[in-house]
């Protein structure tokens, strides 16, 4: 029976050694997990204001700004004019702005829509299955992702209109 054992606590000493070198790789290198500048932006699947189903991949070829806000969020609320004017700047030279609702029910995200007088498109992450896979944290938080889907810049905190401006403009002219 000793025997028998000796090939068995190989293998799973082996199996332990395997892990463990993967988890300490993983943290050495960066293997969180969480999308980077210069990585590829991930998709998402998320439901819009107008009742269907949004993903990342319909924006493809197109600049993305994707805003990260919640309407129980200060520095959110204050920089709505601002992706709002943008939107209506850029959208005729294939710039789309999205905002990711976090957590919010349809009810109040439509309301507060109707409030600040926004018209780009939102979808509402109310699962927060956006904000696991962007790793985003605190709001607001946007990604500026380019027309071949990788992430040219986060921004976290509150935009103004100079620095969207700036960003978007390096999205569209690189």
């Amino acid at each position: 029976m000793g025997r028998a054992r000796k090939p068995v606590q190989i293998i799973i000493l082996f199996v332990i050694i395997l892990l463990g070198g993967y988890a300490i790789g993983s943290s050495v290198f960066g293997g969180d997990g969480k999308p980077r500048e210069g990585g590829k932006a991930p998709s998402f699947d998320l439901l819009g204001l107008d009742g269907l189903t949004h993903t990342l991949d319909e924006y493809k070829g197109k600049s993305v700004v994707l805003n990260f806000w919640g309407s129980w969020c200060a520095p959110c609320v204050k920089e709505m004019p601002a992706l709002q004017a943008q939107w209506e700047k850029w959208k005729e030279q294939g710039v789309v702005v999205v905002g990711v609702n976090v957590g919010e029910d349809q009810m109040t995200v439509e309301n507060f829509v109707k409030l600040v007088d926004i018209n780009f498109p939102v979808v509402m992450d109310t699962g927060r299955d956006a904000v696991r896979s962007y790793g985003v944290s605190p709001l607001p938080t946007t990604f500026f992702i380019n027309a071949k889907g990788k992430i040219d810049s986060i921004h976290i905190g509150q935009l103004d209109l100079s620095t969207l401006d700036d960003q978007i403009g390096k999205l569209v002219r690189p």
